[in-house]
């Protein structure tokens, strides 16, 4: 059997504490009639998200794509921009609840041959992470180069695929 190792609620109350310590710090610009300078993905409606990802994932049925990046490292921007730009990858990515991480997580399944980044990981809505779904590299299962996009692709279909036949 396949040895299933679950992503623990820590990530998620990371990610919740993250989206409520920025919108404790928007409550105060209010005061003030300058606009609040967040970026409009750190609006309200993306901290509900983040706080039922659990629930969210069992109703949706969706697969999660966790992408570790760095907003400083060019490799992982170089990644973004890929991603981006691909209308296959775009058009599929609506079929995924994507979670974006810029900071790095102690969660060891989140981690599981180390912290690099960029890294990809897929995770089915029983929350566990998909071991079976890896990158071209042995020594760092879940990287990505830009030159890897169309795996990538093939990944997310696959990703896809198992989640219909395992439900």
């Amino acid at each position: 059997a396949m040895e299933k190792s679950y992503v623990s609620m820590f990530l998620l109350l990371i990610v919740i504490s993250c989206a409520v310590a920025k919108d404790a710090g928007k409550k105060d610009s209010k005061d003030t009639t300058a606009k609040p300078k967040l970026p409009q993905t750190l609006s309200r409606g993306k901290k509900q998200t983040t706080e039922k990802t659990p629930q969210m994932l069992k109703k949706s049925q969706k697969p999660l794509m966790i992408i570790h990046h760095l907003e400083d490292c060019p490799h992982s921007q170089a990644l973004k921009k890929v991603f981006a730009e691909h209308k296959d990858i775009q058009k599929l990515a609506e079929k995924f609840i994507l979670l974006n991480l810029v900071y790095e997580t102690t969660d060891k399944n989140l981690a599981p041959d180390g912290q690099y980044v960029p890294r990809i990981l897929f995770i089915d809505p029983s929350l566990t992470v998909r071991a079976d779904i890896t990158g071209r590299y042995s020594n760092r299962l879940y990287a990505y180069e830009p030159s890897d996009i169309s795996l990538l692709y093939s990944n997310m279909q696959k990703a896809l695929k198992l989640l219909k036949t395992e439900l």
